[in-house]
């Protein structure tokens, strides 16, 4: 450090004063360029996302009763038998282990057997079978099960009304 200072007070006050105006326009350049410029355009993209959740907000306030009168109708097709796909609903849904059997009941009408299914597991399943495909319960037994949090269970699904 004494050797910078030694060497800046050899130099002309000319030659001083053009370096200290040099190092300020740098430490310009640096403090626009790597600090105010990216804050600006963090700023903008903070400002335009608001600006298009707040629009977002109105078009939803706007419809909500339009979208809540639709939303029992939005069911996923069902390209299979019921039986099947409350079977394969109930194993994509974690409850393969649990699963004794799915047998056909009434007129498209679906019966479970589950043996130490988790509780909260089998509840979500049948709030996903009545919202996604139109599924609701007809009848359903459950009893505790050996393992805390299991149940054992029977349950009869109503087949969906077009």
């Amino acid at each position: 450090m004494d050797r910078i200072r030694t060497w800046f007070g050899g130099l002309e006050p000319r030659e001083r004063r053009m370096l200290q105006a040099g190092a300020a326009v740098v430490a310009v350049l640096i403090l626009v360029g790597g600090v105010l410029m990216p804050l600006g355009a963090s700023l903008s993209a903070a400002t335009a996302r608001r600006d298009r959740q707040r629009a977002d907000l109105v078009w939803m306030q706007t419809h909500a009763a339009e979208i809540r009168a639709g939303a029992g109708q939005l069911r996923e097709p069902a390209n299979e038998p019921p039986v099947v796909l409350v079977d394969q609903t109930a194993r994509a849904s974690g409850l393969a282990a649990a699963l004794r059997g799915t047998q056909p009941s009434g007129a498209d009408g679906v019966r479970v057997q589950l043996e130490a299914a988790p509780f909260d597991t089998l509840m979500i399943w049948i709030a996903k079978l009545d919202q996604r495909h139109g599924f609701a319960v007809e009848s359903i037994t459950v009893d505790r099960a050996a393992q805390p949090g299991t149940v054992n269970v029977n349950v009869t699904f109503t087949p969906p009304h077009p």
